[in-house]
């Protein structure tokens, strides 16, 4: 994207916390941006477009945080890999400036059933997720950390379903995600570590 199209696309994010998905529209991403809608419509032709485009923004910014957070707690172990991407994915570092992003991603995810451009994207997240899941597990198996029998798919499918769960109960609830990492630390001890590989 060019410089122009970032900051359309950086201003999307901004107005979407700001008005949420269903009230969101041109004028407030243009008003966010200190740019003409006229601009906006050069780049991008409908607000669907913009929020596809938003989506494949923050994709990346998704891949290249779990990147760093992998790269950063490999020596650490799987086990303390697994909590660290838990940690990061359900604590927004941003949350306090942008009070609104994760309940106006919500709305997004709730629009996937009906628009397939959305859903698309959206199983694009769950998808870079369980790889990386499936890699550290597998990992941990090949170490010796995590039992020989562990199933990394499946470990995978279980860590994405809860990490969802939590944060969507965050958003609705409240509920503070530090509960749930506790069980996630019960099931990464009862499930997965091996006797050799306990602490």
């Amino acid at each position: 994207m060019g410089d122009a199209a970032d900051d359309i696309v950086s201003a999307t994010y901004r107005a979407l916390c700001e008005h949420g998905y269903a009230d969101l529209t041109m004028q407030d991403i243009a008003d966010e941006s200190g740019k003409s809608k006229s601009l906006i419509h050069y780049h991008y032709d409908t607000k669907h477009d913009l929020l596809c485009a938003f989506l494949d923004d923050l994709h990346d910014r998704f891949v290249e945080t779990v990147d760093g957070v992998v790269d950063d707690h490999d020596d650490e172990g799987a086990a303390e890999t697994l909590r660290a991407i838990y940690i990061e994915l359900t604590t927004p570092t941003d949350e306090s400036k942008f009070p609104g992003f994760q309940t106006a991603l919500m709305e997004l995810k709730a629009q996937a059933p009906y628009d397939e451009a959305f859903r698309e994207r959206l199983v694009g997240f769950d998808e870079v997720l369980e790889t990386h899941v499936e890699a550290v597990v597998a990992d941990g198996i090949e170490r010796g950390e995590f039992r020989a029998d562990a199933d990394p798919e499946m470990v995978a499918d279980f860590f994405v379903t809860l990490l969802l769960g939590a944060q969507s109960r965050h958003v609705t609830t409240a509920t503070d995600p530090e509960t749930l990492r506790t069980e996630l630390d019960a099931y990464i001890d009862a499930r997965l570590r091996s006797v050799e590989g306990s602490t």
